[in-house]
């Protein structure tokens, strides 16, 4: 009686066992759907882009037209982070650039660019100072041979984040992780804005007679109550 209560109970074990295996793939599958189907931080009415999970910073999961998934001619998801971080630099260096000159006037060595006119400043720079645009060109060539190599490197390497030329004076990145997160996503928020706004100057510059504040300022008197 003893060994038939015996086998009565490895019997019911092996029951309950093979009954938690046959559940367990459906979990699994479970997770699996519902991480496809995570939606967009950005576009709540999209699914999250497949590689954009919020590990970089500034990550918000927008990516309307899919080019996180590009993957041909040497463009994949880190090629295009290098670029976007890049040009919000640039953006940055020159929207300040173009209000300063408007505001306070011209660098030394720019006199001639008198103009409140960001376009017409380049070209009074262009008539009198031909050779200033042509050393910034051999100089922007320069530096996109040393993004090149940094960004063809780190990409096959895997120990290089984009963006990153290790140029930290202030030393944020060995102060609070944390914070120092924060600031990287500072960058990339104010960047992006500053590529908007860049946009909006030169097409502005092309379009009026103005400079960018200049132009501010009209538009708030005309359209003034």
């Amino acid at each position: 009686q003893d060994r038939r209560k015996t086998m009565k109970f490895a019997a019911l074990i092996a029951a309950l066992v093979g009954s938690a295996s046959a559940f367990a793939p459906a979990i699994n599958g479970a997770r699996s759907v519902t991480a496809l189907n995570e939606k967009s931080k950005a576009l709540p009415f999209m699914n999250r882009p497949p590689l954009l999970d919020g590990s970089m910073a500034g990550d918000v999961g927008f990516d309307p037209l899919g080019l996180s998934n590009i993957d041909e001619v040497g463009i994949d998801l880190y090629w295009l982070r290098e670029a976007e971080i890049k040009h919000c630099r640039v953006a940055m260096l020159a929207v300040v650039g173009m209000v300063q000159v408007e505001c306070f006037g011209p660098a030394p060595g720019c006199e001639m660019a008198t103009a409140k006119n960001q376009m017409d400043a380049f070209w009074q720079i262009w008539g009198a100072h031909p050779q200033y645009i042509a050393f910034a060109l051999i100089m922007i060539m320069i530096t996109e041979t040393v993004s090149g190599i940094a960004t063809t490197t780190g990409r096959e390497s895997g120990m290089r984040e984009p963006g990153d030329f290790g140029l930290d004076p202030l030393g944020f990145s060995r102060g609070d992780p944390a914070k120092f997160e924060r600031i990287k996503a500072q960058e990339v928020a104010n960047g992006r804005l500053a590529m908007w706004a860049a946009a909006g100057l030169l097409v502005q510059g092309c379009s009026t007679t103005e400079g960018g504040v200049g132009n501010l300022m009209t538009a708030l008197k005309d359209n003034s109550f």
